[in-house]
């Protein structure tokens, strides 16, 4: 019975060896498979033979184990024989532990296929990464090449720099040098200046004198001529020629109203008288421009065709031409004996409110604009010859006695001079604080009268464009940017209108009223006395015309 029992205890011992090498070789198997994937890809081939080498041996051994001990436990169970059931059971559970067994190395090698695989993924992103960290060395070899470059370009561009630097620092030097310069001329242009202008002013005092002595002689020849034209007395009637009656325009102030006139249904802005005649030219808001006799007030004609309200109007020298500006941006030229327009002359891009022609030649005109433009044109050709810009509206102008200059009034205040061929600035000076309205030469072009909006009429010495007189009077007031005051044939008298329907003259050597003259109930407009010195003519808003004498 011992005997027996040893020999069953032994047989399960056998088993159990069995069993337990089974499991400790096939985990030395894995473990070795395990080292191995770690490794280089060319051993994976190796590694799954060796695997299933290794499998087939525990499966040969398996198979010779159990040979071995199949005799033993043969006669080991015989005399268990009648135990069956109880051995039939233990059996059943080696199986299942046996079953057991393979399962775990079903799991082992389904974990060795996955650490296969995690091998094979591990080393692909390896190899990534080693073709990224390659790609990066050579960006960074590249840009470590560019930086260098950039390194030198720097060091050129310090250098550049430097030298910069260097010849600023001179200049700065020369600049301070020539800022010396600079002053030591300017005080010198400065006393130079000063000395032209003692010379100047030494130089005037001269012209004045020459002046007057020119005036005493010239009142002589006057004294002479009526001495001359008193022997030639006809019945108490001094007969005067037309070429002479120009040197005899000894002016009177003007007492009474001679003739009252309805000329324009609106407003009459222009007037004036042709030249040595009695004719009276008059233009009206309602676009017509009428001739007539001053002495009797009757109209001797009437010129139509123009668009829009006239505002400023002059005649040529030969009484033939009548030249009109008006708001419709359009000058009309009508020739008198047709009664007909010459010329529609366009250009300006807003209402033309003064305009005046040439006292050397008939065919050049100038007009003013509120285009901040002025125009000269030639009446032969029917077009603009040349234009100046100005920084401030005109509102009135003429041309100076040599034909080639003008002087401009202006919105500003300021009274201008022009080269009217080339457009150049000749000189300019401040005549009122507000806006200029009227400017007037006088016979001789030595006088320019300036009225402006702060009720100021000012006379100008054409020679210097320096103020010479000042009128003013509490009463009088200007009615708009374009009234137009008026000095006698013979630069003794001031005529202005003012906006209570005064109108006021001055004497220019006292400086003083010397008459008021009340016939208007509406706002004077204009003023204009004849080149014969007898007769006033004025108009206002209502298109109402007073001749005075």
């Amino acid at each position: 019975f011992v005997s027996w029992f040893f020999g069953v205890v032994a047989g399960r011992l056998v088993i159990c060896r069995f069993l337990s090498l089974s499991s400790g070789s096939v985990r030395l198997g894995v473990l070795g498979l395990l080292a191995r994937v770690s490794k280089e890809e060319e051993l994976e081939d190796k590694a799954r033979k060796a695997i299933n080498d290794c499998l087939w041996q525990l499966k040969q051994r398996r198979k010779f184990e159990e040979a071995a001990f199949v005799d033993l436990i043969n006669a080991q169970s015989r005399p268990f024989i009648d135990q069956g059931t109880e051995w039939k059971e233990k059996a059943e559970k080696l199986e299942l532990e046996l079953q057991q067994c393979y399962r775990a190395q079903s799991r082992l090698s389904s974990q060795l296929v996955e650490e296969v695989a995690e091998g094979r993924a591990a080393k692909a992103s390896i190899q990534e990464k080693d073709t990224l960290i390659a790609d990066l060395e050579k960006e960074v070899a590249l840009l470590r090449d560019e930086c260098s470059k950039l390194k030198a370009v720097l060091d050129e561009k310090t250098q550049g720099v430097e030298l910069l630097t260097s010849e600023n620092e001179d200049m700065k030097g020369q600049l301070e040098e020539m800022t010396v310069n600079l002053k030591a001329a300017e005080a010198e242009n400065k006393m130079l200046i000063d000395r032209w202008m003692l010379q100047k002013m030494q130089d005037a005092e001269r012209l004045n004198e020459v002046n007057a002595l020119y005036k005493e002689m010239q009142d002589e020849v006057r004294a002479r001529s009526i001495q001359q034209l008193a022997c030639m007395q006809v019945d108490g009637v001094v007969r005067q020629s037309e070429e002479g009656a120009e040197y005899f325009t000894e002016s009177i102030i003007p007492m009474h109203c001679k003739n009252r006139i309805r000329a324009h249904d609106s407003g009459c802005a222009s007037i004036l008288f042709e030249y040595n005649s009695s004719k009276l030219i008059t233009g009206g808001q309602d676009s017509s421009i009428k001739i007539w006799d001053s002495s009797t007030g009757s109209l001797n004609q009437t010129l139509q065709g123009c668009l829009g309200s006239i505002l400023d109007l002059t005649v040529t020298n030969d009484n033939k031409t009548i030249i009109a500006a008006t708001s419709s941006n359009n000058l009309y030229v009508w020739d008198i004996a047709s009664a007909r327009i010459r010329h529609t002359l366009t250009g300006h891009s807003n209402k033309v409110c003064a305009v005046d022609v040439s006292k050397v030649s008939n065919r050049h005109v100038i007009s003013a604009a509120y285009d901040r433009t002025i125009k000269a044109w030639d009446l032969n050709k029917g077009y603009c010859t040349n234009t100046i810009l100005h920084p401030s509206n005109c509102n009135a102008l003429c041309f100076n006695m040599d034909g080639r200059t003008i002087c401009s009034g202006h919105q500003d205040g300021y009274v201008r001079q022009w080269d009217i061929e080339t457009g150049k600035k000749l000189s300019e000076v401040e005549a009122h604080s507000q806006a200029l309205t009227s400017i007037s030469l006088s016979r001789n072009g030595n006088t320019i009268l300036t009225s402006g909006r702060d009720n100021v009429h000012n006379l100008f010495d054409m020679r210097t464009l320096e103020i010479y007189g000042t009128l003013r009077a509490s009463g009088n007031r200007i009615a708009s940017n374009w009234s137009r005051s008026c000095i006698s044939p013979d630069d003794n008298y001031v005529a202005a209108g003012s906006a209570d329907g005064s109108v006021y003259i001055w004497s220019v050597q006292k400086g003083d009223i010397v008459g008021t003259l009340k016939e208007h109930v509406a706002p004077v407009l204009c003023c204009n006395w004849s080149g014969l010195g007898k007769l006033l003519a004025t108009s206002d808003k209502d298109g109402v015309v007073c001749v005075w004498s």
